[in-house]
């Protein structure tokens, strides 16, 4: 059989054959719980995009070693980040880290983790590039997509090369929420009103009882998004 008659087997299958039936879960599942057959589970997240911004026109100006010396310190920060606030990471590519947060406290996880990865990008990254490379330090920018709802894992891939996919509408609205050119400064964070609405008090306001928040605004109408430059500081 060519690789041309197996690929047509494989689309046949998967455009033929029936669904199993689809659960509700509740916990993340792994590569080994799915298989590459049509099945899958259906669970309700917060999913979080976090991204480099300008990162095109980073390396094009700067020695691919000093990008990557960006890329790995934004890249290892969110991360710790992320699994400090129970998210899981799902995949990293190129400039960006995608994670899911589960469960009760999901949406108030993923803001945290946005709220501290602006406060690191502040605080730490920005001031440790400045100090070692003075006037050609490139400040990092970075932009946060937040949505919620319900989606499908699916196993997605081949043998040995398997990964899980997120199917539905949160998983691609917070990825498009990191593509608003210009507004890194004021506006890094965004989030849907899905999330928005799950957000505890001290998530929503500072302690002077300010709005964090800038919005909703119809980006994505009928979908309304919320914006910010909200920081929480590592002790």
């Amino acid at each position: 059989m060519t690789i041309k008659d197996d690929l047509i087997d494989k689309v046949h299958e998967f455009s033929t054959d029936l669904w199993s039936d689809i659960p509700d879960a509740r916990v993340l599942p792994t590569v080994d719980d799915l298989t590459f057959g049509n099945s899958g589970e259906h669970l309700d997240v917060t999913i979080l995009y976090a991204d480099i911004a300008g990162s095109t026109k980073m390396v094009d100006q700067l020695p691919d070693t000093r990008s990557a010396e960006y890329y790995k310190a934004f890249l290892h920060c969110a991360s710790q980040l992320i699994r400090r606030n129970n998210g899981e990471i799902q995949a990293y590519d190129g400039d960006r880290v995608m994670a899911v947060y589960v469960g009760d406290d999901q949406a108030n996880n993923a803001v945290k983790s946005a709220f501290e990865i602006n406060g690191v990008v502040d605080e730490i990254i920005n001031p440790k590039f400045q100090q070692v490379y003075g006037n050609g330090h490139r400040p990092l920018k970075f932009t946060i997509g937040i949505d919620s709802g319900t989606c499908l894992a699916i196993k997605v891939g081949v043998r040995l090369a398997g990964d899980i996919a997120w199917i539905g509408a949160a998983a691609n609205i917070a990825a498009k929420l990191n593509s608003f050119d210009g507004l890194e400064h004021d506006f890094p964070i965004r989030t849907t009103s899905e999330t928005y609405a799950k957000l505890s008090h001290d998530l929503l306001v500072n302690v002077q009882g300010e709005l964090l928040w800038s919005g909703p605004y119809n980006n994505f109408d009928p979908r309304k998004h919320y914006r910010t430059n909200g920081i929480l500081r590592l002790l």
